[in-house]
């Protein structure tokens, strides 16, 4: 059995030290509490704005992330701006190309860094004008007694993602987010509108559902974003929400214990025929 946490909090664009001064306050009060793992929003650190964030590698962020996470005594999962620097092949061999990626990183609690996943679906044309596809999927690592995997915001919108974590054996999903606000958009007919709140409402909940595991969904709050973190159980039930605004902090205990009984109730992933 390990608790849980997900960070609701606003990452304010230009403001790093602040930003992770804020981290490190809230990882503090989640060890307190007892949490093993902390998950924070996609690009908390920097704020959430991906052209004003693309052009600077997160190294030295991810330095001091891991520092937090060594200095609370808990695992965390931060998301950070990450660059690469590619050697051509055949005649080319001496040009490089400089690729960018937002990135989801595992941090133990002893601050060594478990893990890495590349965001292998971008959101819309500003992160796709600024970023490349992440193409390796998630690695499953074990921490706190779980196996779990790591995805990125748009990323749990794909069933693929989902599926293919469980495949693998993650018993749990962390998903460091940031869902811009969208209201209500109106169809063409009564009762045919869209918001993007639904991605915690619903959508979540039921990639829980159907893969049998857990997920901890951590969004920015206040302006401009839906809120509405959340935890769901691998039955399909929420755990626990966030409200739209305001800073919180969510936890739930997570057991592999239920991840087995769910998958004896629901055995989508036992008659799975092809989990490509």
């Amino acid at each position: 059995m390990a608790l849980i946490s997900v960070l609701q909090a606003q990452g304010a664009v230009g403001a790093v030290e602040e930003n992770l001064e804020l981290l490190r306050s809230f990882a503090g009060r989640a060890a307190e509490a007892g949490t093993e793992i902390l998950v924070t929003p996609e690009l908390f650190a920097t704020g959430y704005a991906p052209e004003r964030v693309a052009g600077e590698d997160g190294s030295a962020i991810r330095e001091q992330i891991a520092r937090i996470a060594a200095d609370s005594g808990i695992a965390i999962v931060a998301s950070t701006v990450e660059h690469t620097i590619e050697r051509s092949a055949g005649f080319a061999a001496n040009a490089t190309t400089e690729r960018r990626f937002i990135s989801a990183s595992l941090f133990a609690s002893d601050g060594n860094e478990l893990t890495r996943y590349r965001k292998s679906n971008l959101f819309g044309a500003e992160e796709q004008r600024v970023f490349d596809l992440g193409e390796a999927p998630a690695e499953v690592v074990e921490v706190a007694g779980l196996r779990v995997a790591l995805a990125i915001c748009y990323d749990i919108e794909f069933p693929e993602i989902a599926r293919r974590a469980a495949v693998a054996g993650a018993e749990a999903l962390l998903i460091p987010t940031a869902v811009p606000s969208t209201g209500d958009v109106a169809g063409g007919q009564p009762g045919h509108t869209y918001n993007a709140e639904v991605i915690s409402t619903h959508m979540v909940p039921v990639r829980a559902l159907e893969n049998g595991l857990y997920i901890a969904y951590a969004n920015h709050s206040g302006p401009g974003f839906t809120g509405l973190s959340c935890i769901a159980s691998p039955y399909g039930n929420t755990l626990a929400m966030a409200g739209r605004d305001d800073a919180e902090l969510l936890s739930a205990e997570f057991t592999s214990t239920e991840v087995a009984k769910a998958r004896e109730v629901n055995t989508y992933l036992k008659d799975l025929r092809d989990p490509r």
